[in-house]
């Protein structure tokens, strides 16, 4: 019956040589077919409370980044604890003190109330991003120049704030208007006099 069986004679239709090839490609193939499986699972697997994650694919700070990232979860939180950027900084989390302000296409945005998902296919530049290899940004040296900081917290959003006002927006024409065009980032030191100093010579430099 063996022989049978292993000519293809026997009532099955299927040889013990035939079978145990197949078993040996089955073998073979699965892992490939199993780390594919994997790979593809672990990109779609949903969150803890069973949210499917979603892929981002945005440039920043001049590199490309493709990551997975919850649908509900912040610009703010995704540079901090995904990407490391942590000069952004996690102030009131509710987009009323500024500190979390970066740049989304040159724009001023709040991170904390930005999708890190609603960012792709976009640019995105953080404090990190803003100077030119070991040369600072005219606002930043401005911001030393004029010492326009004390704790320093708001400091990187006050800044990414007034390179935007003045390349999106145009210089303001007075310290009023300076005043007026920062009013959504706070600066719990009081440091305004100065920041204000600090940008209206910053925006001659950038001119």
């Amino acid at each position: 019956m063996n022989q049978d069986n292993d000519a293809g004679g026997g009532r099955s239709g299927v040889s013990r040589r035939n079978f145990l090839g197949g078993g040996l490609v089955a073998a073979a193939v699965t892992p490939l077919l199993t780390g594919q499986a994997e790979a593809e699972a672990a990109a779609a697997a949903p969150t803890a409370d069973g949210v499917t994650q979603v892929s981002v694919r945005a440039v920043v700070n001049g590199s490309p980044v493709s990551l997975r990232v919850d649908p509900r979860a912040t610009l703010l939180d995704t540079l901090r604890e995904r990407l490391d950027l942590k000069g952004t900084k996690k102030g009131c989390d509710r987009g009323q003190c500024g500190a979390c302000t970066v740049h989304v296409d040159g724009r001023r945005v709040l991170s904390c109330l930005t999708l890190a998902a609603a960012t792709t296919g976009h640019q995105v530049t953080t404090i990190e991003g803003l100077a030119d290899g070991d040369r600072l940004h005219p606002m930043q040296q401005a911001f030393i120049d004029h010492d326009g900081l004390q704790c320093g917290f708001c400091t990187p959003g006050q800044i990414m704030s007034a390179v935007a006002m003045v390349d999106d927006e145009g210089p303001a024409r007075s310290d009023d208007e300076i005043r007026e065009r920062m009013s959504g980032n706070i600066c719990r030191c009081s440091a305004y006099p100065r920041i204000v100093d600090a940008i209206r010579d910053a925006q001659q430099a950038m001119r």
